[in-house]
């Protein structure tokens, strides 16, 4: 299977998770550099790759440049919403989309505030 990580432009993907057995079993990509300006480029790089995780809302996945996305079979992106990611086609074409849940950071009360 061939899985893309997209924009990780700081090179810290590889940082945050165990990726040993995805590297074992799948030829496991990771884009530093933006895909490009157009569907075209997006296209181009993506349509041999299975799985694409989507670490920012930079690269539109709109319907038109989904249905060149012949082997797609899994989005994940970063955060609960994507408006760059068309799930509505996602899901009439079966493709699963998942996205990462946050955590809230609450500031401690001081005593006698």
């Amino acid at each position: 299977m061939k899985i893309a990580v997209l924009d990780d432009y700081q090179g810290v993907a590889r940082e945050f998770a165990d990726w040993s057995k995805l590297d074992a079993a799948h030829d496991v990509q990771i884009f530093r550099e933006h895909l490009g300006g157009g569907p075209e480029e997006v296209i181009a790089a993506l349509r041999e790759f299975d799985v694409i995780a989507a670490m920012r809302e930079r690269t539109l996945f709109d319907k038109a440049t989904l249905e060149q996305l012949p082997n797609l079979k899994f989005i994940a992106t970063t955060g609960m919403r994507n408006s760059s990611i068309d799930t509505g086609y996602l899901k009439a074409r079966g493709i699963q989309c998942s996205g990462t849940g946050g955590r809230t950071q609450t500031t401690p009360s001081l005593p006698g505030a």
